[in-house]
């Protein structure tokens, strides 16, 4: 049998290895005080039916918010001044109950071209300071690093190196300390390079200071609201980040939730093998 001449086939075929970009779902895992926290349980487990030829079944029951642990910001997440990316009334595409506007539903599949900037690594840190402001120079600093620019259409991952706190909730949610992110200027940065979107390794992909906590979320704002770009959050990326892998092939693929303003999401990093 003659096999397939798609050169994308092709370049699988010839081997690729894959990064994971987030973290695992389990019960009590870290997440904002402003969602509900992730919840699973098997409620059938092997033994409770058993079926006349032996055989036996378990399954969960999952109760999650649409931003806890690794996940995708619909454009519906965030509105200001009542209005949506476009200057969708706010108020309007949620009656009823979910978006008719903007919903998780609309959120793209993505196979795209991504860099990492590795603001950590340009200060020459494991973890950047409980919260320090990451800037557009350090984005310019971590691009060179890199030896690419994100660009039209590409997605650019930002590394604090704060998934390295993961494990231990409250010093990942640093409501005393405080959370490093992005400032409003590095939101403009990345939106003057056209990024269809855009991840962090933090719970907000904001720089949040000591005590603050998510009162406000400017990033946010820019990038959703006024630049139509697709955040993500609760990244990891120490394993590529320690692979030195620093420009690579992006793949996402969210849940379809009708009129929902995010998905949870399993990112992946794909590189020659």
């Amino acid at each position: 049998m003659t096999r397939s001449q798609d050169p994308l086939l092709a370049a699988v075929s010839g081997g690729v290895r894959l990064y994971e970009l987030g973290q695992p779902f389990f019960t009590g895992m870290p997440c904002s005080p402003n969602h509900p926290g992730f919840r699973m349980t098997l409620i059938r487990r092997h033994g409770d039916m058993e079926r006349p030829d032996g055989g036996s079944a378990a399954n969960e029951i999952i109760v999650t918010g649409g931003h806890v642990g690794t996940h995708i910001d619909a454009l519906s997440h965030v509105s200001h001044c009542g209005e949506l990316h476009g200057g969708v009334d706010a108020a309007e595409a949620q009656q009823g109950g979910t978006f008719s506007t903007h919903g998780a539903e609309n959120l793209p599949g993505l196979l795209r071209r991504a860099v990492l900037l590795d603001v950590a690594a340009v200060h020459g840190v494991d973890t950047l300071p409980a919260g320090y402001g990451v800037t557009a120079d350090d984005l310019a600093e971590a691009a060179k690093l890199a030896g690419a620019e994100p660009g039209q259409g590409d997605v650019a991952l930002v590394r604090t190196g704060w998934a390295r706190n993961f494990a231990d909730a409250a010093t990942y949610m640093g409501k005393e300390t405080g959370v490093p992110g992005p400032t409003v200027e590095a939101g403009r940065w990345l939106a003057d390079r056209g990024v269809v979107a855009t991840g962090a390794d933090t719970t907000a992909y904001e720089q949040i200071p000591a005590g603050a906590g998510h009162a406000v979320l400017p990033v946010h704002r820019v990038l959703l609201v006024e630049s139509g770009i697709f955040i993500m959050e609760h990244l990891n990326l120490e394993e590529v980040a320690e692979a030195g892998v620093r420009e690579f092939t992006f793949l996402l693929a969210p849940l379809r939730i009708t009129g929902g303003t995010g998905s949870p999401i399993r990112p992946l990093a794909a590189v020659s093998a």
